[in-house]
Formats: C-alpha cells, structure tokens, sequence
C-alpha cells in the first residue's frame, strides 16, 4: 500500500501499550506511526484513532500534512477511504474506522471521548494531564513521538516502565531522505556536539546557550499596533520557504508566521505573498535573481542589509525588544526554541550554529532593515 521503513515494523508489531518514539530530525518517525494508523484503520473495523498535537497549526504544519502526503502517493489506500473531512479534519474509512486530528486546551477539555488508538505528536508540546487524560480513556495502543531538545514527562513518568516501548531513531533509519540532508544533519558535529547529539543521534539532550531569552508566547496581534515589515527567507528542497510579519505595540515586537513551506517556486511565492496581502518585503539578498522574479510577478522585494557582522547585529537589535510570537507560529517556535550559539570547550562563541533557522532568518532581514535606524551604535558594511 505505500513504501515504509524500520520504524514502521517496529511500531506496527509492537506488543506494549505504549511505544515511546523518540527521535532525531527527519528520522521518518511521524511519517511511519501515521503509516501504522492508515494500516490499523484498513484491517479493522470501527476504529476510532485519534491524532493529538500541541494546537491545530502545529498539525497541520506537520502531522496532517504528513498523512495527506501519504494518501495523495498511494492510490490503493485513496481507494479504502470513503471520505476525509477537511473542516473537521477526519478520515472516514470503507471499513467504519476514523482517524481525527485533535488538539485540548487542559486535562477537563481531553476528557471527552474515547478511542482505540491515540498518537500524541510532538508530545513535548502536550501537558502530562492531557496526555493522561487521553491515555486512560484509549482501549488498546498509545503512540507517542518527539524530538529529545531536553528531559520531559516521558521521561519521567514512561520511559522505563512496564508496558512502555522505546524506540530511538534518526535519520539513518529513514531510507527516502536525500544525501544532501544527511550530510547537513552531519555536519553539526563539526559546529555543536550538543546538538548534533539530539538531531543526529536522537539522544536526549539539554540545549544549553540559547540566543534568544526574550521571547513568550502570544494569542494575538493587538489591534493597535504598527506594521514593521515582513520577511521572507528563501528554500526549496531540503529547506522551507519561510515569512514573517512583524509589528511594533508599546515598545514590544509581535511577530506572526505567515507561511513555512518546501517546495515553493519563486511564482508561487510571489502567489503565496499576495494571498497574505503582503506587497513588499525584505529577504535574502544573496539570491537577486530570486528578488527579481518575485518583482517581476507584482511584489516588491527588497534585499536584506547584510554585512561582514549582521547576524549578530540583527540578533542584538531584536533583543532589544520583548519578542511576543503568536501561538500559531509553530515552526518560529520550534527554530527559536533551539536556535544556539557555537560553543568550544563549553564556552559560547560570537557565531550561532546554521541549522533550522529559517523562520528566524526572516525575522532577521526585518531587523536588519527596519529597525536599525532605532540604535545608532549599530552600522552596517
């Protein structure tokens, strides 16, 4: 029905009640346990699986788009599903089985309903009581992945006990990635053992020198407040496309994700930008050739103030601020959340570590080219 890896026959044959994935980035592990799901809601009937993330962006940033991927490449399987449900986000299968994609404000809101088999995604970004909550009103298997940045409930209160699988990947165990990943992947032993140990290895770590402090969590833009700039950070491939707005409310940023995806044309970013309303913009002005075709499709583009020392000016000028990021910016929180300066003999350096930073990079390009002009001890080259 569609190609899978190890993590897939380790998940699906798995006899605990719980099986803990714990993983390096692109080690395939959401991608297989969603395999599983598909499989389980084929060969049985009247299943009810219920999919968990931290909110509904985040699923649909990552565990949803990952199971439309997998139906849109397997026609045999498009055929055993009767109907999937876009507003609701659920797949109705031919044999009577669900799979819904769900997120729970607290341990009240998660106690209602029951299922067969649950998959809480990213579970570092889930409470222990929800998580909990679930648990104890699922009938047969409990699924549960995440990237190890540092100790959680997992392991505190699963890793180790009866009935608990562990699996541990990383991208070695994902047969369909490109080399040009892996060796990106590699290359942070080279920059940051630490990270290298979480993102390469998927061992549980504690990131330790992070660059920014001064950001928290918020609901919304507040009504009032000024338009800075947006940012746009070009990918393809291997690497996502990524913009951000960012606004200015009583001497504090806001920022918003506006979008975070691969393969993107520059056309269809040009498309993406104006959809958002958003017709001029600062990116990154190693790519003019890129600049220029997204002006020549009606955005403005201009390039991104750099200079022999502008990552560590455009980081300074942002600490400068309370940083609040909307909740819906899942992929700016992820990158934020890990975004670390080099280290040598356990000393920071003056120099960040070049890896899942993309949103961040926007967010830069706007601080190089908006907010400058606020701090006249900082010149550009």
């Amino acid at each position: 029905m569609f190609k899978t890896s190890i993590l897939y026959e380790e998940n699906y044959y798995a006899k605990e009640d719980i099986i803990v994935n714990q993983g390096g980035t692109s080690s395939g592990k959401t991608y297989s346990i969603l395999q599983v799901l598909f499989t389980l809601a084929v060969q049985e009937e009247n299943q009810i699986i219920t999919i968990v993330g931290q909110d509904i962006p985040n699923l649909k940033a990552g565990a949803l788009r990952d199971a439309l991927n997998i139906l849109s490449n397997s026609e045999p399987l498009k055929a055993l599903i009767r109907e999937y449900n876009k507003s609701d986000r659920i797949f109705y299968f031919n044999s009577g089985s669900i799979i819904e994609f769900k997120s729970y404000d607290d341990g009240q809101d998660a106690k209602n309903g029951k299922r067969d088999y649950l998959f809480i995604n990213e579970a570092n970004g889930v409470p222990y009581d929800v998580y909990n909550e679930l648990y104890m009103r699922t009938k047969k298997k409990t699924f549960i992945d995440y990237n190890p940045n540092e100790a959680f409930w997992v392991h505190q209160k699963l890793i180790g006990k009866k009935n608990v699988k562990l699996l541990i990947s990383d991208h070695r165990h994902n047969p369909f990635i490109d080399n040009k990943l892996r060796d990106k992947i590699e290359n942070l032993k080279d920059t940051d053992i630490e990270l290298w140990k979480v993102y390469a290895r998927g061992m549980t770590g504690k990131i330790e020198g992070l660059v920014f402090r001064n950001y928290i969590r918020c609901y919304e833009i507040p009504a009032d407040a000024k338009l800075i700039g947006y940012g746009l950070d070009f990918g393809f491939t291997n690497d996502p496309s990524a913009c951000v707005g960012v606004w200015k409310y009583d001497n504090e940023l806001y920022v918003d994700e506006i979008f975070y995806e691969r393969q993107l044309t520059n056309p269809m970013l040009a498309e993406k930008l104006k959809e958002a309303n958003i017709r001029n913009c600062v990116a990154d002005s190693s790519e003019p050739k890129s600049i220029q075709e997204i002006f020549e499709h009606g955005v403005y583009v201009e390039g991104a103030k750099k200079g022999a020392d502008s990552v560590r000016m455009s980081i300074n000028l942002l600490k400068q601020y309370k940083l609040n990021i909307t909740n819906t910016s899942t992929n700016l929180l992820r990158e934020i959340s890990g975004y670390k300066w080099k280290q040598k003999n356990g000393e920071p350096l003056n120099e960040v570590v070049d890896f899942n930073n993309h949103a961040i990079d926007a967010l830069r390009y706007v601080a190089l080219n908006f907010l400058s002009n606020e701090f006249g001890k900082y010149s550009f080259i």
